[in-house]
């Protein structure tokens, strides 16, 4: 039986990154993927985008309203690989979970587990519910600790405010905190607050 992953971690961990060394190891096998990323990330628009330079099409582009049963053919797939899986609605995910288990088809998931408010989104907390691995990858804040949120900034300044979902690098940039970092200049507390 396979299993469905969910690999994880703030912004600049290497997700993307990862992921494509995945997808190039399978099909160094002979082996056929299928590579997904939901419509609603705009970056890159029909491909998957390393902030290293390395870039692959995508098989699909998942609209948030499509069942996976209707847009996956199945047939020769010895893997799927899911970009931005944050974005999935938890129909989606418990879908890919089911795949995994009735097909005997791995299910790798890249993502990041929370929002700029610091809250789960819905495709990860899907996928925190159903993954059989959990696996954080690893990026260091400015200040050299481990980053765990993911920022948003506009105007040079932090915001906790506006819309969940823009993307990175089209209708905002983020950068990685640690959660020191990130009480203090995202949220506004100082240690004396408490």
């Amino acid at each position: 039986m396979s299993k469905i992953w969910f690999r994880y971690g703030a912004m600049n961990c290497g997700k993307t990154t990862s992921l494509l060394q995945a997808a190039h190891n399978y099909e160094e096998q002979g082996l056929n993927i299928i590579l997904i990323k939901p419509k609603i990330d705009k970056k890159g628009e029909d491909k998957v985008v390393s902030r290293l330079g390395i870039e692959r099409k995508v098989d699909i582009l998942l609209d948030s309203t499509a069942k996976l049963k209707d847009v996956i053919k199945l047939k020769s797939v010895n893997c799927i690989i899911v970009d931005e899986a944050q974005f999935l609605k938890a129909q989606q995910v418990k879908d890919l979970w089911i795949i995994s288990k009735l097909n005997n088809i791995p299910v790798l998931c890249y993502g990041l587990k929370t929002n700029f408010k610091g809250e789960l989104f819905e495709g990860s907390k899907a996928l925190l519910e159903v993954a059989d691995e959990i696996e954080e990858l690893i990026t260091i804040c400015k200040c050299g600790k481990r980053a765990k949120f993911n920022a948003r900034v506009k105007n040079n300044k932090y915001v906790k405010t506006g819309e969940e979902i823009q993307i990175d690098g089209i209708s905002a940039t983020y950068e990685p905190l640690c959660g020191k970092c990130y009480i203090e200049n995202v949220l506004g507390f100082k240690n004396t607050e408490l």
